[in-house]
């Protein structure tokens, strides 16, 4: 549970219609592989560092390490992806995170591996990230037409939830139980497959060429640096506006999960051999909600969608914290996180139609960097309100959650009905 011109015009690889398109079915499969791999080596490196040490301090930084490089490496990943061809960007870096998982399954093996070795791969592994991740959304517009915008970015989503939460856990579990390697090797050849998938991805999926800026900064060229999109970012209004609500809204949520996995086996008493299920049921939610979130911003308009998934989602953090017994709990996590889909998949899509394709890596790439930036303090916070109640952190979270929604109605409604004119 977390947050050319910018209209694509139809040429080669698009599909009329509803269709999606063959090129798309590439994207998804590329993405999907990636997750799958990702997922396994997510659960795999922890596992693999409590056979290392037993020091929470140590395992704790594991976590903490995997939000570093969106920090530190998140804008200088979208000048890469705006300067590059965006198909080699993708296969460059699971590139980069096979050979990462190879040399740790080897160390494994000859018994060589130590645990600032799996700090180091948890940094590698991240980067690999932002790039691979950059990458995907941007070319999604370059190969789907505007009106399918919101259904492929609900299936990249929906992929996403559906594969972390239902597949690459239990598959990793199990090959961590058959071979402490064995996850690693796995994780490896599971990176493979997209490198082939974005080769083959047309050449309108590469990078766009130089045009120039139009809406706020119509008078200066799209260059590819940082501070070109900066000040094009800043200079729309609607854009702005929504990032800064991501901002507020991020950290909220992170901060109401601080502490989740203790509030169901301590506060609700939940055995650890069933958190499993509490699990499985929170992502059929979310699942549910990447589903269905197409279908609500069509029907509802992307601002009212947008709005009602940030209420919903804040309300849906409150009742998991007030929960008075698992099955309320898993019900309101559930729903909240699959509300929360209803603010991701549109906000996506309207992001990939109003930002010129020519600076899509970098913007996607800032506004992810500044809404994720407060969360690993956000984090701690949380956890040290938990040590007070285990559901007060929910509690929070989710009314700060909604509440900012509240406040922002109007830009998120209005402003995204106005922002839509312009493309």
């Amino acid at each position: 549970m977390t947050v050319a011109d910018g209209r694509p015009t139809v040429g080669p690889g698009r599909a009329p219609g509803r269709a999606l398109g063959a090129d798309f079915a590439r994207l998804w499969t590329a993405a999907a592989f990636s997750n799958l791999a990702d997922g396994i080596s997510r659960l795999a490196v922890p596992l693999i560092a409590t056979t290392l040490t037993r020091d929470p301090l140590a395992i704790s930084v594991i976590t903490a390490l995997a939000y570093v490089p969106w920090l530190v490496f998140g804008i200088p990943s979208g000048i890469i992806v705006d300067r590059l061809d965006r198909r080699h960007v993708m296969a460059a870096a699971n590139v980069i995170r096979t050979g990462t998982a190879l040399v740790l399954a080897v160390m494994t093996v000859t018994g060589t591996l130590t645990i600032w070795a799996l700090f180091a791969a948890v940094l590698v592994f991240g980067l690999g990230e932002t790039l691979f991740d950059n990458a995907t959304n941007a070319i999604i517009p370059a190969i789907v037409r505007p009106a399918g915008l919101d259904r492929a970015n609900g299936r990249i989503q929906a992929a996403q939830i559906a594969i972390d939460g239902f597949v690459a856990a239990p598959i990793g579990g199990i090959l961590f139980a058959t071979a402490l390697a064995l996850p690693l090797w796995v994780g490896a050849a599971g990176y493979l497959v997209p490198i082939v998938l974005a080769l083959l991805l047309p050449l309108s999926a590469a990078r766009p060429l130089a045009e120039p800026a139009d809406g706020p900064d119509a008078s200066s060229p799209v260059t590819p640096t940082a501070r070109a999109a900066l000040v094009w970012l800043w200079r729309h209004r609607y854009l702005r506006n929504m990032a800064i609500l991501g901002v507020v809204v991020a950290p909220a949520m992170a901060f109401a999960q601080a502490a989740s996995i203790l509030l169901f086996l301590d506060g609700l008493g939940v055995p650890e051999a069933a958190m499993g299920v509490v699990t499985a049921g929170i992502g059929a939610g979310a699942l549910l909600g990447a589903v269905i979130a197409p279908w609500c911003a069509a029907r509802l308009g992307r601002g009212r969608a947008m709005f009602w998934g940030l209420v919903l989602g804040g309300a849906g953090l409150v009742i998991t914290g007030i929960a008075s017994n698992v099955f309320v709990a898993v019900a309101g996590f559930g729903a909240g996180a699959g509300a929360v889909s209803l603010w991701n998949v549109p906000w996506a899509s309207l992001r990939q139609q109003l930002v010129p394709q020519a600076m899509l890596g970098r913007i996607t790439a800032i506004t992810r960097t500044f809404t994720w930036g407060l969360t690993p303090l956000a984090t701690i916070l949380g956890g040290m309100v938990a040590r007070v109640d285990l559901g007060l952190p929910f509690v929070i979270g989710g009314a700060v959650t909604s509440l900012a929604a509240l406040v922002a109605v109007r830009p998120i409604i209005s402003g995204t009905r106005e922002a839509e004119r312009l493309v």
